[in-house]
């Protein structure tokens, strides 16, 4: 009989130390079961998890590496959301890059405090010979062509790289971001097959080559 009341008696402190050990695993750190990570995954759009990764940058441009490298550093260290807006465009492709005209800089400022900011544009700012006069301008962008810079210089403006930009406004205080309209020619093409019902995608042929093949 004593023999027996020990069993009892061990196998209830067996079992108090487990589900001691059990609790302490559930509850661990304060989190409950049901929090825990290794409970499992909720199947979200088919456990499709998408991940907030940059982009990796194959250029060989030495000057365009070296911009990503210090705009890294200002996004880390300034809370300012222009820095991480520039350093995601940074490391876009050059075809995501779209090129923006002085015209359309020039619409931009409205006021006369905008105009003593600075225009910045993470791409190619072109020349636009239907604009008769340039008013003074401070614009950063990562290249200008040859005819945009001289036109924007001889009208008493500024035409500045993003490393000067950094000197200057470290946190982007002062300035108007902006990018160039997204239309290209490749877009026209995309989409449903031409000719297809619904269909209003480009074909890839002339139109003198379409013309010659209609019902006769």
């Amino acid at each position: 009989m004593n023999k027996g009341k020990q069993k009892e008696e061990r196998n209830q402190l067996y079992g108090s130390e487990i589900m001691k050990i059990i609790q302490y695993i559930y509850f661990q750190n304060g989190n409950e079961y049901h929090n825990q990570s290794w409970q499992g995954v909720d199947a979200y759009k088919k456990t499709r998890v998408q991940r907030n990764v940059g982009r990796k940058v194959t250029s060989t441009n030495l000057y365009l590496k070296l911009l990503i490298k210090l705009y890294k550093f200002l996004a880390r260290r300034t809370d300012s959301n222009f820095n991480a807006t520039v350093l995601r465009r940074l490391q876009q492709t050059r075809t995501a890059r779209y090129p923006i005209s002085v015209s359309r800089l020039v619409k931009q400022i409205n006021t006369a405090k905008d105009k003593s900011r600075t225009l910045v544009v993470v791409g190619t700012v072109t020349d636009d010979v239907r604009l008769l006069t340039v008013p003074k301008l401070n614009i950063c962008a990562l290249r200008f062509t040859e005819t945009a810079r001289k036109r924007i210089l001889a009208a008493g403006g500024k035409t500045l790289t993003f490393d000067q930009l950094a000197q200057q406004n470290p946190t982007g205080t002062g300035t108007i971001l902006l990018r160039g309209p997204r239309v290209r020619e490749e877009l026209k093409h995309f989409g449903r097959a031409a000719g297809l019902p619904g269909s209003h995608a480009k074909p890839y042929v002339s139109h003198t080559a379409r013309r010659g093949k209609g019902a006769r």
